[in-house]
């Protein structure tokens, strides 16, 4: 779990991560790279932040928080080298291990970002709505459902 003291290195890592997305989209003003340190540390105050590091040097992250039995997952985030070595699905894993109560797991990403959802359908999401944010930028959302 990420500590205050992470969350400088965490940010830089948002934004090198984001910077793909916002080619796909070409939009660079998606709030992952326009948020401030501040931002992200009244999100430590409220949200799980999970890390994964690799020779002391953090290479991913994810938040989460459960509201109601649904765990919302948010920003989830691989440096670009370490991108399709299992490090996102791992992260993921350890949210929903991490939100064993929750019986319903929602995040979103890109409409485009193939990758993303690649990942995410993989691993039993499913798109259950999508929805225009700008004239560049559309997302879906997806759901996963634990059987208890």
């Amino acid at each position: 779990m990420a500590r205050k003291a992470d969350l400088p290195e965490i940010l830089a890592l948002q934004k090198v991560a984001y910077r793909q997305e916002a080619e796909i989209c070409n939009d660079y003003s998606i709030p992952p790279l326009t948020q401030k340190l501040s931002e992200l540390e009244e999100e430590l105050k409220k949200k799980v932040i999970l890390i994964t590091e690799i020779d002391g040097v953090i290479v991913g992250s994810v938040r989460a928080e459960a509201k109601k039995g649904t765990c919302f997952i948010g920003r989830l985030i691989v440096y670009p080298d370490f991108q399709n070595h299992g490090i996102g699905t791992s992260l993921l894993t350890e949210v929903e291990k991490k939100f064993k109560d929750s019986i319903r797991y929602e995040l979103f990403t890109g409409a485009e970002s193939k990758k993303n959802l690649y990942l995410y359908q993989k691993s039993g999401y499913r798109i259950f709505k999508a929805e225009k944010l700008s004239d560049k930028v559309n997302i879906v959302y997806l759901e996963k459902y634990i059987e208890r």
